[in-house]
C-alpha cells in the first residue's frame, strides 16, 4: 500500500472502518461519490480554470445552486481552488489543486469503464447515457 501524501492534519479515514483494508475505498467515495462531483472534476482537468457560468454550460444539466454546494465541498475537501480575478468586473475561477489533479487516473478509469460497459446498444451518436 502506499504511503499517504497531501492528507491536511484534519482529515483521516473514518474511524468506523479505521484498520479495515477497504476503508480507504470508503473514504475515497466520500470525495468522488456525489454525483456531480467527478463530472465537475472530469470538466476542470479537461477545460479548466473555468468560471462559474462556463462550468455550468460545460456540464449541462445542473442547477445553480447544486454546482456551487458542490464547488464549496470539493473546495473544503482539497480538490478545487477557487481563485477570485480582481478584473472589472471581479470574477471567480475554478481549477483543481494538486490533490484534485491526482483524481485524473481515477476519472479516467470511471470514463472508461462506464464507455465499456454502460454504453446502450442503440446510441449512434457515441454518448454512454
Amino acid at each position: 500500500m502506499s504511503q499517504r501524501t497531501d492528507v491536511p492534519e484534519d482529515e483521516c479515514l473514518a474511524v468506523w472502518c479505521a484498520g479495515d483494508d477497504w476503508c480507504a475505498v470508503t473514504c475515497a467515495v466520500e470525495v468522488v461519490g456525489n454525483k456531480w462531483h467527478p463530472v465537475i472534476v472530469h470538466r476542470l482537468l479537461n477545460d479548466g480554470p473555468l468560471r462559474f457560468n462556463e462550468l455550468s454550460e460545460e456540464i449541462g444539466g445542473i442547477t445553480n445552486k447544486v454546482l456551487s454546494d458542490s464547488l464549496d465541498d470539493l473546495e473544503t475537501k482539497g480538490i478545487v481552488d477557487r481563485e477570485v480575478v480582481n478584473d472589472k468586473p471581479v470574477r471567480v475561477a475554478y481549477s483543481l489543486t494538486e490533490r484534485g489533479r491526482s483524481l485524473e487516473p481515477v476519472i479516467d478509469a470511471l470514463e472508461e469503464w462506464g464507455q465499456t460497459h454502460l454504453r446502450p446498444a442503440d446510441t449512434s451518436d457515441g454518448s454512454v447515457c
